[in-house]
């Protein structure tokens, strides 16, 4: 409308000023309604002409969109496992903090679990105290067969002197007695020996073995107990918690709540552009956005990112030969913004439904660059001279968009 007014001024305006005082008809009488068209068809028609260019030039060079918003992110408040409420922390849109408690599961056979692996440590513990004594007996038992083998070995030598002195009282058979209890008597102390080291290698491998392996299942039965109690990983809020004890949740069929964290959706916006704005929106273009969350406000903003993709030719594989026909609506360029100071960052809840325009500045190609024509030179100075015009435009109608939602709501 604002385009359109300021084109009358250049196109009817004077074409009226000439048929009233250079012709000298006049209203009412040779300029009636009946023959409005006929006398100002010139004024109308360049009037018409002159609006449809300013306006195609203006929404190309500064792209206006309806589909902005701070998107954000929820947190499904889920368990690992399955299982029966047993108590409840919080409460909904209750305020909370990394680490804080939301509920429990009931978690009898988890802590039987726990017990048992806890019996089973105390087991082994023992266990070192019994194999402590095997291994003092061990130490006896070699000490005894090490005396008797002595004592064995004395008396074969002793029989042997008597022998070997041609003594009646010594018989052969006698000596051939010693010789094998000497013998028996070695592999006595051989396997006291032997038991003496089983012991101690109990002790020093087997047992210290079996501890670990026991402490492994506490831990396993002690990381199974803590996933009963479900907290919270992110600051934020609680919503949709309709919890009560004995309820029955489930990863898969049915989940607790969720959790909206704090820092996410705050300070970013995405708008969805037409796709001939591709041409045109670049990063570290300037911005304006006017919200409804925050009536008669505008934000200034800059295009921090432009997606390079559109979502309306995503693939994915299936059964099925992708057929083109059926992408009957086209997608939109998505487009990341943010405040253009960060002093002046807008406040707003996420998810705020936003009008966004984008303003083009050819400044800078004016100043430096020399092989402009004059054709284009001037171009360039009227496509900004008329943005400044429809930044105008669409701030008021930013400003405005908060009144006419409420009277058209009023209305319904």
């Amino acid at each position: 409308m604002l385009e359109t007014l300021i084109c009358a001024l250049f196109t009817i305006l004077p074409d009226y000023l000439f048929r009233r005082y250079v012709q000298g008809k006049r209203i009412g009488h040779e300029l009636t309604l009946f023959s409005m068209w006929y006398e100002l068809r010139y004024g109308l028609t360049s009037c018409a002409i002159a609006a449809i260019s300013v306006i195609t030039v203006l929404f190309y060079f500064h792209p206006a969109t309806s589909t902005v918003s701070s998107y954000y992110r929820t947190l499904t408040i889920l368990p690992q496992f399955g299982g029966r409420v047993s108590e409840i922390f919080v409460e909904n849109n209750q305020k909370i903090k990394a680490g804080d408690k939301i509920f429990r599961l009931d978690a009898v056979s988890q802590q039987a679990t726990v017990q048992a692996a806890k019996a089973a440590i105390t087991e082994v513990d023992a266990s070192v105290k019994v194999a402590q004594t095997d291994l003092a007996a061990a130490r006896a038992g070699i000490v005894q067969a090490n005396a008797a083998l002595t004592q064995s070995n004395e008396d074969l030598a002793r029989n042997q002197t008597l022998l070997a002195r041609g003594s009646s009282a010594v018989k052969l058979t006698e000596i051939e007695r010693l010789q094998n209890l000497v013998h028996e008597r070695e592999a006595l102390v051989e396997a006291a020996e032997a038991q003496f080291a089983s012991v101690n290698e109990r002790i020093d491998v087997v047992i210290p073995a079996q501890r670990d392996s026991a402490e492994a299942q506490l831990a396993q039965a002690q990381a199974e107990l803590d996933k009963t109690l479900i907290v919270a990983g992110v600051d934020g809020t609680i919503e949709q918690l309709s919890l009560q004890v004995g309820d029955y949740v489930s990863p898969v069929l049915r989940p607790a709540g969720i959790l909206v964290p704090d820092s996410i959706g705050h300070k970013r916006f995405q708008a969805g552009f037409n796709q001939m704005g591709a041409q045109v929106i670049k990063p570290g273009m300037v911005a304006e956005i006017g919200c409804m969350t925050q009536p008669f406000t505008v934000y200034p903003m800059v295009v921090v990112a432009v997606q390079d993709v559109i979502a309306s030719g995503q693939l994915r594989p299936s059964d099925r030969i992708f057929d083109p026909q059926f992408n009957q609506v086209p997608g939109s360029i998505v487009v990341m913004m943010e405040a253009l100071y960060a002093d002046q960052a807008p406040d707003l809840p996420p998810g705020s439904n936003c009008l966004a325009n984008v303003y083009t500045n050819n400044h800078d190609q004016l100043e430096h660059d020399k092989d402009l024509s004059t054709g284009k030179r001037i171009f360039l100075h009227v496509v900004d001279t008329i943005g400044v015009v429809h930044a105008a435009g669409l701030r008021l109608r930013m400003i405005l968009m908060p009144v006419q939602t409420l009277v058209f709501s009023g209305g319904h």
